[in-house]
């Protein structure tokens, strides 16, 4: 087993949502059911779990909820409940109808390891339409006691309380029901501005046409809003069908995504479980400065503490996106490059029109990179209405050109009628290497040499049309410094600078068979797309490309799985390298790693990413386009001197952990 702990290493909480099967007014057969599902949750690890509304009775009891011997036998099915929890470290949440001050409050009751931690009353009613609830319930404002005897013992009541995991800061509960959700200024805006990260809802939400859409829509855009985990249970097909149905709709969101999600009409009972990556959350909000702004109207809590069990991680109860850029889903895949081209496209015509200028330079060396640049250069006067010889491409062919990437420049150029010129810099270069006394030996003077003569060539060109020169990077190159300093890192303007590596690959492609479809340059795109990605600066093996960036600065796919969730969320480099891991045994890489590869290329992405901040100190402008951008002026702000020390030593701690388990 491993010793990697869910929330101390990872800072995972795992957390459950269920329906159990229910009768109505049935009591012993509903706290049974409830029964069986704390057993099987417990089977699961999951550490906070949540049930419907008034699970113990039904919700459309009715009138019944008047009579003495249910509310008395409710009372006695939560304490088998709370015997049945004795001993298990684990925060659940059960519906039920409570009787305090003579009055009748529909009660979400949080109990954990038999003692009830304290009683939450719903504060809005639904009474209007198919619902009658001002009947039967008062709201949590008509409470007059802040504390209640229930099964034997003395515990918190109100609208006002929170609930805190000691040992895991970051876990704050709280809990609303139902209705509480649905309107402006709800229950749980307020529990989220005092620090809850982890928010319940106890349903009985009935199934009408398309109410599942907007359930689904409701329950991830509060989870966004709040910057937090939201987790909804509504009640299933066992309520009353007199004249409405229930489906049984569970939810777990996070930030504003959904994370698990139940089938509706189910015949037996449900549970559904995810772990809830309260990191990510903290982050959020400790950046977010104005939802600091907005915790000044934060409201006054009680927070009851209490202690919930650690489980053995096993597997990961949890999505992995090992392409967190790139959407899996083909349809939104396409919706997501059409986005960021015309972005670029925006972004790339307004700098011309503020600049004053008409010309666009570009240097095309038959690279993916380059190739993505061009194509938004092109469109870019198309929307401007300029003719497409406004831009000026060159391929600048050195030591380590192949004929492969210098054909397909020039094959790309002329098809899309764009101003070509080839120039053969060997020579330039050489004359260079000799007046700085070089041997000729391929090391890293003679590939910047090259590099640097590019970036001049290209300048003085835009010198000579007066236009701007456009570079031709990506994000992933840019976060591990594989550009050379004042030669390919820098442009006028760079509009692929926040487009990492795997995504320019499927803007290419998807340029190629939306906007160049049966075109002589959707042939050439094509082959560029299955051209190894290199900066060809070290002279070719037997006419074939003999540096391959991947080789060197590992596969882009490891690069920027690891990239998203360091500059995004401020994940740590042991936590990257255990989700690595988990994508790694569920086969979801393109490519095969071993445990030491991805121990080996982490390692090196920090050791990269640190040494680097130099060369991103100094970014030429370009558009941020998606949620990770390193603009020096924008989202990432470093000193270039910064140790990687402290990084370094927590991926080898979660190394030595994980290395146990292979």
């Amino acid at each position: 087993m491993s010793d990697v702990q869910l929330n101390k290493d990872l800072g995972f909480l795992r957390i459950g949502a269920a329906v159990p099967e229910l009768r109505v007014a049935d009591v012993d057969f509903n706290a049974g059911a409830i029964i069986e599902v704390l057993r099987k949750a417990k089977d699961e690890g999951v550490q906070v779990l949540t049930f419907p509304e008034m699970a113990l009775t039904g919700y459309t009891i009715g009138d019944l909820v008047y009579q003495r011997a249910l509310l008395a036998k409710a009372e006695r099915g939560l304490g088998d409940i709370l015997n049945e929890s004795a001993g298990n470290g684990r925060l659940v949440v059960v519906g039920m109808p409570l009787s305090v001050d003579q009055k009748i409050f529909n009660c979400a009751v949080v109990l954990n390891s038999g003692r009830i931690l304290g009683v939450i009353p719903k504060t809005l009613l639904a009474s209007y339409k198919e619902f009658y609830e001002d009947r039967w319930f008062s709201p949590s404002r008509d409470a007059s006691s802040d504390t209640v005897e229930l099964v034997g013992q003395r515990v918190p009541f109100g609208s006002d309380l929170l609930f805190g995991l000691e040992g895991i800061p970051a876990a704050v509960i709280g809990v609303e029901i139902c209705e509480d959700m649905w309107m402006p200024l709800s229950p749980h805006e307020y529990q989220a501005l005092a620090g809850a990260t982890v928010l319940l809802n106890l349903s009985a939400s009935n199934e009408v046409l398309a109410k599942s859409d907007w359930r689904r829509t409701m329950v991830s855009s509060e989870s966004g809003r709040c910057i937090a985990a939201y987790c909804y249970a509504s009640s299933g097909i066992g309520e009353s069908s007199n004249d409405v149905v229930y489906g049984g709709h569970v939810l777990i969101a996070e930030n504003g995504v959904i994370l698990q999600e139940s089938n509706r009409f189910s015949s037996g009972s449900q549970l559904i479980v995810s772990d809830i990556d309260l990191d990510r959350l903290n982050h959020d909000r400790r950046v977010m400065t104005s939802f600091h702004d907005v915790s000044r109207q934060a409201r006054s809590f009680r927070v009851v503490k209490t202690e919930v069990d650690d489980p053995a991680v096993g597997k990961l109860r949890r999505e992995i996106d090992p392409h967190p850029f790139v959407p899996a889903d083909p349809a939104r895949r396409a919706e997501r490059c059409r986005d960021i081209f015309s972005m670029q496209v925006a972004a790339m015509a307004k700098k011309l029109s503020g600049a004053n200028r008409s010309r666009m330079v570009l240097g095309i060396s038959g690279g993916i990179d380059s190739t993505l640049t061009l194509l938004v250069a092109v469109k870019t006067a198309d929307f401007l209405g300029l003719p497409r010889s406004n831009v000026h491409t060159y391929t600048l062919p050195g030591f380590g050109t192949t004929r492969r990437t210098r054909d397909n420049a020039t094959k790309l150029c002329r098809a899309l009628g764009v101003s070509f010129e080839r120039v053969n810099i060997t020579k330039t270069c050489m004359s260079h290497l000799r007046d700085l006394r070089h041997g000729g030996q391929e090391d890293v003077v003679f590939e910047n040499v090259q590099a640097r003569y590019r970036t001049e060539f290209l300048f003085n060109k835009a010198n000579e049309f007066d236009g701007i020169v456009l570079g031709t990077g990506d994000l992933t190159e840019v976060a591990l410094g594989w550009c050379t300093f004042a030669g390919d890192h820098m442009s006028h303007y760079h509009v692929s600078i926040s487009v990492p590596k795997t995504l320019v690959r499927f803007l290419v492609r998807w340029v190629a068979d939306e906007e160049m479809a049966d075109s002589p340059a959707q042939k050439v795109l094509r082959d560029i797309l299955e051209t190894p990605i290199s900066p060809e600066l070290l002279r070719p093996e037997n006419g074939e490309i003999a540096q391959r960036s991947e080789e060197v600065i590992g596969p882009v796919e490891l690069a920027d799985f690891y990239l998203y969730p360091f500059v995004r969320f401020g994940t740590r480099p042991g936590k990257i390298l255990f989700l690595a891991d988990e994508v790694r045994k569920r086969g979801l890489f393109e490519g095969q790693y071993a445990f030491e590869d991805l121990h080996q290329w982490l390692k090196s992405f920090i050791q990269r990413f640190f040494a680097n901040q130099f060369k991103r100190t100094c970014l030429p402008e370009g558009p941020k386009v998606g949620s990770v951008s390193l603009s020096p002026r924008g989202d990432w702000r470093m000193p270039s001197d910064a140790e990687a020390k402290l990084w370094l030593e927590d991926l080898e701690a979660m190394y030595a952990k994980l290395r146990v388990r292979e």
